[in-house]
């Protein structure tokens, strides 16, 4: 059920990419609130579902009302302002967000691990900032080929780089605690 949204998701850039001076901007903000809607219904209800489909809707909304393109390209702007808010809250809030999975995955969570999973959590609202900057900037000033290669290549081979690096720096704290 949630392969779907997530497939549709990662398509959305190309297919604004090879949409854009192929189709009217209207059947692209159709494409929008299916991705965003599919998306947010795999979400536990809560704030961050419903922003995310109002931030959907007003996109698809701007993009219908002025025939424009760049309100399409702003979504993955907002996708990493819906995980910022996600993650970022879960700081104000504890546990984080990357604790309370770490917690899912590891029965016998050790409480060494909190100020780990507080850095992690931390690293990951840095990167929806930087992330989320670089998108904007591609929204705004770039060509459509130069959006869709950093929002629909760039961006996902850096947060697998990211996965994978602090996948590897967590089994070497795993290490270091469990001797």
């Amino acid at each position: 059920m949630t392969a779907l949204p997530v497939l549709i998701t990662l398509a959305y850039p190309l297919a604004v990419w090879l949409g854009h001076g192929q189709l009217e901007p209207g059947v692209m903000a159709v494409l929008l609130i299916v991705a965003a809607f599919s998306r947010a219904a795999t979400m536990k209800a809560g704030t961050a579902a419903r922003a995310w489909m109002l931030g959907a809707a007003v996109l698809a909304g701007l993009a219908l009302a002025g025939n424009g393109w760049t309100p399409l390209k702003l979504y993955p702007v907002l996708v990493n302002l819906v995980m910022l808010g996600v993650f970022g809250y879960s700081l104000l809030s504890p546990p984080t967000l990357v604790e309370r999975i770490a917690r899912m995955q590891e029965k016998d969570f050790p409480p060494e691990a909190i100020p780990y999973t507080r850095r992690v959590t931390q690293v990951w609202c840095i990167f929806f900032v930087v992330n989320g900057s670089i998108a904007a900037g591609t929204a705004l000033w770039a060509e459509p080929r130069i959006w869709f290669l950093y929002n629909g290549v760039i961006a996902y081979v850096l947060m697998g780089a990211l996965f994978a690096g602090e996948y590897l720096v967590r089994r070497r704290f795993r290490r270091r605690i469990h001797g």
